[in-house]
C-alpha cells in the first residue's frame, strides 16, 4: 500500500508517512483486506493520519453543502449573531472564540476562522447530559438549504466513522467479538463543523503565532475531513517529517485519530497532531471551507487502554469518554 499518487489532481509530499487506503478493498475481505489493515496500522503509528478512498460518499453532497454554507457565512455579522454559540454549542461560533493551541498549553492568538456546527440528537433523558452532549441544532432561515444538506452529510459520516472504528480494530487483529469498541458507540456523541477560513483581505495580517487553526490534536476517536487544498492549508506533524503539508487527493477523505483513540490503543497510535496555516501573503484572497466530523463514543463509555503487545504504555487507568473529551474542550475555549 502506497501513498496517494502524484497526479495533476492530487498532491503528495515526497516521502509522506501518510498512506492512502481503499475501503472497498477492506470490505472485500481476503488478502486485499489484510494489505489495507497493514497500511492502516503503519500510517497511524507514524502520523495518526490516513487518506481513505472507496468510501462511497457522493462528491456532489459535500460540494452542495459547501455552497449552502458559503451562503450563510456571507451574511452580515448581525444576522449570524442571531445563531451565535460558544465552543461546544450548536450554531455559529464566530471569530475570536477559539484557540486550539491552548490544548497543548501554548497561548496563541485566536484562530482565524468561523464555524457552523451541528451535533448528535439522540438524547438520553438526563437534562445535564442532554444539554451538553445532545443540545438541539439551530438552523438559520437565511440559508434554507443548510439543514437538509448538513444532516445528509453527517448521517453518512457517522456510518463511515463506525466503519473506520471497525477497520482500526481489524488492523490490530481484533475483529468481531474481540473488537474492544463493540457496544461503546451505540449512542455515540459527535460534532460536525463547517469551518470557514476567510482571506487575508478580510481578517488582516496574521499576528505572530496565529493560525487558521493552531497546532493541536483532536479529542475523540476518529475525525473525518473533507477539505479544500490551499496555500494556507492543512499541515501534519510526524517524527519522520516534522511539519509537512498533508497529502491531498480529491477522491479521498482525510482521516485522523484523536486523543481518546490514542489512549485506547495504549499509545500505539499517536493522535494526529495538525494545524491549518494562516492566510499566506502570496494568496491573500484564498477563501477555504472545510467539512469536519468529530466522532466520539457513548458519553458514559468506559475506555480501557490496550496492553502489550498491542499497546506501548502500561498502567493507564480506564477513562470515561465524555469526561475525557470535555476536559479538552474546556481548554481551547477563550474567555
Amino acid at each position: 500500500m502506497t501513498a496517494a499518487p502524484d497526479t495533476s489532481s492530487s498532491i503528495t509530499p515526497v516521502d509522506s508517512p501518510i498512506l492512502t487506503v481503499d475501503l472497498s478493498m477492506w470490505r472485500s475481505g481476503g488478502a486485499a483486506a489484510q494489505q489495507v489493515c497493514a497500511a492502516v496500522d503503519e500510517s497511524l503509528q507514524k502520523a495518526g493520519f490516513l487518506l481513505v478512498t472507496g468510501h462511497g460518499v457522493d462528491p456532489a453532497l459535500p460540494r452542495e453543502l459547501r455552497s449552502a454554507a458559503r451562503e450563510f457565512f456571507a451574511l452580515p455579522a448581525d444576522i449570524k449573531q442571531q445563531y451565535a454559540v460558544g465552543v461546544g454549542g450548536r450554531g455559529w461560533i464566530g471569530p475570536g472564540l477559539e484557540a486550539n493551541g491552548y490544548s497543548e498549553g501554548t497561548e496563541t492568538p485566536p484562530d482565524l476562522k468561523e464555524t457552523y456546527n451541528s451535533g448528535a440528537q439522540t438524547r438520553v433523558g438526563i437534562p445535564e447530559i442532554d444539554d451538553y452532549w445532545f443540545a438541539p441544532d439551530v438552523w438559520p432561515k437565511e440559508a434554507p438549504r443548510l439543514r437538509e444538506l448538513f444532516t445528509a452529510w453527517t448521517t453518512q459520516m457517522k456510518a463511515l466513522s463506525d466503519d473506520l472504528l471497525a477497520l482500526m480494530a481489524s488492523a490490530l487483529g481484533m475483529d468481531g467479538d474481540e473488537n474492544p469498541f463493540a457496544g461503546l458507540a451505540a449512542n455515540a456523541t459527535w460534532t460536525s463543523n463547517i469551518n470557514h477560513y476567510p482571506p487575508m483581505t478580510d481578517v488582516g495580517e496574521p499576528e505572530p503565532g496565529q493560525f487558521r487553526i493552531g497546532p493541536h490534536t483532536d479529542f475523540g476517536t476518529v475525525t473525518v475531513l473533507d477539505r479544500e487544498p490551499g496555500a494556507g492549508g492543512l499541515q501534519v506533524f510526524s517524527d519522520e517529517s516534522g511539519w509537512a503539508d498533508a497529502p491531498y487527493n480529491p477522491d479521498a477523505l482525510t482521516i485522523n485519530i484523536g486523543d481518546l483513540l490514542e489512549y485506547w490503543s495504549g499509545g500505539r497510535w499517536p493522535a494526529g497532531r495538525h494545524r491549518v496555516l494562516p492566510p499566506q501573503p502570496d494568496a491573500p484572497e484564498e477563501d477555504l471551507v472545510s467539512l469536519i466530523f468529530f466522532y466520539e463514543l457513548d458519553h458514559d463509555a468506559v475506555v480501557t487502554p490496550l496492553g502489550e503487545p498491542i499497546g506501548h504504555d502500561s498502567g493507564r487507568p480506564p477513562v470515561v469518554a465524555g469526561e475525557f473529551i470535555k476536559e479538552r474542550l474546556d481548554a481551547i475555549t477563550l474567555g
